[in-house]
């Protein structure tokens, strides 16, 4: 019987076929079991988000900076400045507001007086906060990250808000102090980096440590006290 040949431009996209199933089944489906697979077994907790999580529930993540504001005033209105709740530690300015979908700063230069008037402005509203003087606040204070939602602020930042904190919520200045004292992390493999504390964690581990009371309602976070 004689053997049926195909024609050379047919055989050449069968076997281009046979590649793209192949190639489809190694790389879109082996190699990302295999990654996943990875980094469930070895690094979970980063892999997943790197979650907070409250009586079970996930509220933050660790990664991403939250406003820790009062509720507002007339919700639905774009126009009204948040209000910070004095009983929760503080984060940077933000220029989307800590919202993942509108990462950014805000690109004001380091010169334009829209900036300038901007970080006047807070630096007198976190004094007047933190009953510091004005030149006291630290620059993490009053000036966004680049991407807006970094969730890191200065140890000397974290420290200003301690008695503030701590009156809010009829605690000893010392025993808030030691909150954050237990929340601070060095530099990146010891020599990348500034020293920082992560608020959001800082914010949890005060959640937990408050006495119990009145459940304090957070217009944008998804913290609670215990």
């Amino acid at each position: 019987m004689a053997r049926t040949t195909l024609p050379t431009a047919l055989r050449h996209h069968l076997a281009a076929l046979r590649m793209l199933l192949a190639l489809t089944v190694i790389t879109g489906v082996g190699y990302p079991l295999l990654v996943t697979g990875i980094a469930q077994a070895g690094l979970s907790e980063q892999a997943n988000g790197s979650l907070l999580t409250t009586h079970g529930t996930a509220v933050a993540s660790r990664l991403i900076g939250q406003n820790f504001a009062l509720p507002a005033r007339h919700p639905g209105d774009p126009h009204e400045v948040p209000r910070p709740d004095p009983g929760w530690f503080q984060p940077r300015p933000s220029a989307g507001g800590y919202d993942p979908g509108n990462s950014g700063a805000s690109n004001l230069g380091p010169t334009n007086p829209l900036l300038t008037a901007t970080v006047r402005a807070r630096r007198a509203a976190l004094a007047a906060l933190d009953g510091v003087p004005p030149a006291a606040v630290p620059a993490d204070a009053v000036t966004g990250s680049g991407s807006g939602l970094d969730p890191a602020i200065s140890p000397a930042y974290a420290y200003q808000q301690v008695r503030r904190v701590a009156r809010a919520r009829r605690l000893t200045p010392a025993r808030v102090r030691r909150l954050v004292t237990r929340q601070l992390h060095g530099r990146d493999l010891g020599f990348l980096g500034q020293p920082y504390v992560n608020v959001v964690e800082l914010n949890q581990a005060l959640a937990e440590e408050a006495r119990p009371g009145p459940r304090r309602p957070q217009a944008r976070t998804g913290l609670t006290d215990s």
